[in-house]
């Protein structure tokens, strides 16, 4: 089975890259975003206890997010693999991945991130803000702080599969299809 992070700052070309390995490997896609937007918008028990914690203006606690994170996984039991987009976000969050997939018998095959220079992220974001209608898209300091904690808080993951040899660092710049056929060769690689 191929379960894949799919690792990179905001505007690294994650979602763009996402539908191509969907379609190239059949696998399924997670994304925390879209996690928390089903279980919130259905008002489930982690969604209630989500929206709790975002009315206050704090972060949702990992069990929260792991519990809607292993909701997917369980309702998917036919999946041939996962792409994780946006989990996990610290170290914490890797080792309870690492531990639930392992009571499922089973792994991270790997941990795909693009590399993408700072200056690039922020024409990208600041491109896509003309479109996407989102306000963090459209301010060039938001958008630097957005990488900013990427880089302090969620980079260290990276290291963390690193030492079992699972982290490979792709070159994000280029046309979609390069990028993408440097992907596919890193995930073929691993496998």
């Amino acid at each position: 089975m191929l379960n894949l992070i799919l690792f990179g700052p905001p505007g690294s070309g994650k979602g763009t890259q996402a539908e191509k390995l969907i379609e190239k490997y059949g696998i399924m896609h997670i994304s925390t975003g879209d996690l928390f937007r089903y279980e919130m918008g259905n008002n489930t028990p982690l969604g209630l206890k989500a929206k709790e914690y975002m009315a206050k203006g704090e972060l949702v606690p990992d069990e929260v997010t792991i519990g809607m994170l292993k909701n997917k996984v369980n309702s998917n039991p036919d999946a041939a693999g996962i792409i994780f987009d946006g989990f996990p976000r610290t170290i914490a969050q890797a080792k309870a991945l690492d531990e639930f997939l392992q009571e499922k018998g089973m792994e991270v095959t790997a941990l795909v991130a693009l590399d993408v220079p700072e200056a690039e992220l922020v024409a990208r974001l600041l491109n896509r803000g003309k479109s996407s209608g989102r306000a963090d898209d459209n301010d060039e300091s938001i958008i630097r702080n957005r990488i900013s904690v990427y880089k302090s808080e969620t980079a260290q993951v990276f290291d963390y599969y690193s030492i079992s040899g699972k982290s490979r660092l792709i070159p994000g710049v280029g046309t979609v299809d390069e990028i993408f056929n440097r992907l596919a060769t890193a995930i073929d690689e691993a496998c």
